[in-house]
């Protein structure tokens, strides 16, 4: 006969308590063996004895007869009372008295108890249970190995809106859309079949009745198994942490665009980084949006309305092959736009609930990809400094959830980070564009024409974040037809380095004008960097990047009339010249040490160049990349350099497609030139002997060769000056006297001796017998200057070719 309901945990189970049985007058009739091994008395001596007697303490009789009479009214008693062991110890136990009525009317007591403190554990364990099923605030599922549901708890009933007891017996992920749902029943059965315990995994789930509203879950699962292993089901429990899920997101949003934005000094780099760290993190497209003056490195004015320019373009979506993600184009925004609003106002705009129509007015005028399923729509500003630069709009479309206001606060927090890095990537622009302006001013704005060479330089400024350097070249017409050809690197970038190179390029014209060999005016120009250098150290001058204490150089000067080109070189790499037949070599030259050292010698050398031979002169920073070793790069050089007959501007463009990069690290200075050769008949030359009449033989001469070459209206002034340059070196100086007539774009005349002293102009006294002639010479030509040589001077004159 079944006399009490029980559980396997329940404590008053028959197998797990102590069962004794009283008659009416509370003698024991039966005792279990349980009962035995609780309290220590055997059924032998416990059958016909009063309990009260055998098992409850005198001071306890109070209590035990207040029992008896409760289950006399009630039929039934639950409780503790203090019993007697064998042993003489009280033991506390708890519990339940029912009647029973036998045959015949007679009534007796069963009694079960067991120690109150496993009740105690036992009522803690089914509050526990409870708790979980009523009270807990995390959802808790149960589920058969059959995959329906057996019981949830009041938190998944919150979480639906579906009331608790109408889970029983739903398929598991029922209420989940379709691929959620698999995704659960997979994840339960990977439990049932493995046993491995699920920990707070993270999962994503939407319900059919709102599957617009993506929610986060903390998922943590676990087998169910009787005592002997039967697999009874899965437990799962399920916290939403959607918003710890999104705040940790966004931490982690913040932490990446610490680090990725703002990696250059470039504005529209910056703009492109901003955009590429919100898609698909935070939105599913983006734009940026600067105002015009802030990509010109300017500031933009207050209050101004200005068109912007967008900058950059990120979406989710494949963009338009003609849609470039980082742009440059202008933007007009209608007044009433969210755009135009935030440029206006320099306010955040939320709309979390945008009409389709607007997306597609607004893509049209932002050039995004129309996508009908945007559905919500953030502007923030770009200020700093309290100006406002640009806006960046943010869209979701195939994200479910809008935008909402922690979003907002989200991507102002982004957007001020990105304006500080705008602002200092626009005033940096500013000023490399400042810097590069004073280059660019102090490079040559137009090459000389020359009938000795023909030229084709090339200047490559370094990329923005390098800043202008100090790098230059030359072509500086000299006296007798001849030319100078110069390059030269300033070290460092930046202002200072572009101011320097402006000074030594300033000096570089005029020691030329001097007709200075190139090792001395190589050495000239040391001494000038070493000042320069002196000064900065006097001054104690830090300027920004580098300092400038030093610069390499080379000079050429090429002489159309003898084919002989003169090289020196100051640290720099040696030039490459081309031979008409297209061979290539480099010229071997000494080194020399960089300008600025001092104390070191620099040498000359003299190399004949066949007419139509390329000399090519560069900056290390044409060989010098860091993607290149020097010899390959020098290698490139001379293969590009192979087809002298080709134009100088096609040679020119294929040095640089052949080893400039698009962003250059180091700025460059390009000049090829190809030599000419001044024909014979347009040179005249005559040794005259050291004696008085060696004036008229300059006179006869000169008018013979003018009349041969068509310039008889010359021959009055040319007769003059010829007459009295031979006269002064009859006069002062000794040995043979050369008298040379060059007809160019000018007509030179040039008178050489072997004295090295320097004639000089004086206005002469009226009372003077002489100094008239060189006052003369001046005044009827248009130049006239002194040149040194190892061997002497010569005086020379050009007048120009006007016609009668």
């Amino acid at each position: 006969m079944t006399v009490l309901s029980e559980s396997p945990d329940d404590p008053f189970a028959l197998h797990l308590a102590a069962s004794a049985v009283l008659d009416d007058r509370g003698t024991v009739v039966g005792w279990s063996r349980r009962a035995e091994e609780l309290l220590g008395h055997p059924g032998a001596e416990m059958i016909g004895r009063p309990a009260r007697d055998a098992l409850i303490d005198p001071r306890d009789r109070a209590a035990a007869r207040a029992a008896a009479a409760m289950c006399g009214r009630a039929g039934g008693w639950f409780g503790v009372l203090a019993v007697r062991h064998r042993s003489g110890q009280l033991v506390e136990m708890g519990f339940r008295v029912r009647a029973l009525l036998r045959d015949g009317g007679v009534r007796e007591w069963f009694l079960v108890g067991t120690p109150a403190a496993e009740i105690l554990e036992w009522q803690r364990d089914r509050a526990v249970l409870d708790g979980l099923f009523r009270r807990c605030p995390i959802g808790l599922v149960v589920h058969s190995p059959e995959m329906t549901i057996l019981r949830v708890n009041r938190a998944v009933e919150r979480f639906t809106g579906v009331p608790a007891a109408s889970f029983r017996g739903m398929p598991t992920g029922a209420l989940l859309v379709a691929e959620d749902a698999r995704n659960s029943v997979d994840r339960v059965r990977r439990v049932i079949r493995t046993g491995r315990s699920l920990v707070s995994t993270e999962q994503y789930t939407r319900l059919e009745r709102n599957p617009a509203r993506e929610r986060a879950a903390s998922v943590s699962a676990f087998r169910l198994e009787d005592p002997s292993g039967r697999v009874l089901g899965v437990a799962e429990t399920i916290e939403d942490v959607t918003e710890r899920h999104r705040a940790r997101l966004r931490l982690t949003l913040l932490a990446q665009a610490g680090a990725r934005i703002g990696t250059t000094l470039d504005v529209a780099e910056t703009a492109w980084e901003l955009a590429d760290v919100m898609v698909p993190q935070l939105a599913d497209h983006a734009s940026v949006d600067l105002a015009q003056p802030v990509t010109r490195g300017e500031e933009p004015a207050r209050g101004s309305t200005e068109s912007v320019v967008r900058m950059a373009v990120r979406s989710v979506l494949a963009l338009r092959p003609e849609l470039p993600q980082r742009g440059g184009e202008p933007v007009d925004f209608a007044p009433d736009t969210p755009q135009a609003r935030c440029l206006a106002e320099g306010r955040a705009i939320l709309e979390s609930v945008l009409p389709p129509d607007r997306f597609a007015a607004e893509s049209r005028q932002g050039e995004l990809v129309p996508d009908p399923a945007v559905h919500s729509l953030i502007v923030v500003p770009l200020i700093a400094r309290g100006l406002v630069l640009g806006a960046m709009s943010l869209w979701r479309s195939r994200r479910p959830d809008p935008f909402e206001a922690d979003d907002v606060t989200l991507a102002q927090e982004l957007a001020s980070r990105a304006a500080v890095c705008v602002d200092n990537s626009r005033r940096y622009t500013q000023q490399q564009q400042t810097a590069l302006a004073l280059q660019r001013s102090l490079l040559p704005r137009a090459v000389p024409r020359r009938l000795a060479v023909e030229v084709a330089p090339r200047y490559v400024p370094a990329r923005a974040a390098s800043g202008p350097g100090g790098d230059w070249f030359d072509v500086i017409p000299l006296s007798g037809a001849r030319v100078a050809l110069v390059v030269g690197d300033v070290v460092g970038h930046g202002l200072h380095a572009a101011a320097t190179m402006g000074r030594l390029r300033t000096a570089v014209h005029t020691l030329a004008s001097l007709d200075l060999e190139p090792d001395e005016v190589l050495s000239r120009l040391d001494d000038l960097v070493g000042l320069l250098a002196e000064e900065q150290e006097a001054v104690g001058e830090q300027p920004v990047g580098e300092q400038v204490v030093g610069a390499t150089c080379l000079y050429a000067l090429y002489d159309p009339v003898s084919r002989v080109c003169s090289v020196a070189r100051a640290g720099h790499p040696p030039p490459v010249v081309t031979a008409p037949d297209g061979r290539v070599s480099l010229l071997e030259l000494p080194a020399g040490p960089p300008l600025g050292l001092g104390g070191l010698p620099f040498e000359t050398r003299d190399v004949e160049l066949a007419e139509g031979s390329l000399l090519t002169l560069y900056t290390n920073g044409l060989v010098g990349e860091r993607h290149l070793d020097l010899d390959t790069g020098l290698a490139r050089l001379c293969a590009a350099l192979t087809r002298p007959a080709d134009p100088l501007e096609q040679t020119s463009q294929a040095v640089i497609d052949s080893l400039v990069p698009a962003h250059p690290a180091d700025d460059i200075a390009l000049l090829i030139a190809r030599t000419r050769v001044l024909p014979p008949q347009n040179v005249a030359s005559w040794r005259l002997p050291p004696e008085p009449g060696s004036a008229a033989q300059a006179r006869s001469l000169t008018t013979a060769q003018l009349a041969e070459w068509g310039l008889e209206h010359l021959a009055f002034t040319t007769e003059l000056v010829a007459s009295e340059l031979v006269t002064n070196a009859y006069r002062y100086a000794t040995g043979p006297v050369t008298l040379r007539l060059i007809r160019e774009r000018s007509l030179i005349c040039e008178v050489t001796d072997t004295s090295h002293t320097s004639p000089h102009l004086r206005r002469a006294r009226t009372t003077d017998e002489g100094g008239r002639g060189l006052f003369l010479v001046a005044q009827v030509t248009e130049r006239w200057g002194t040149r040194y040589t190892r061997e002497g001077k010569t005086v020379w004159t050009e007048q120009p070719l006007l016609e009668p």
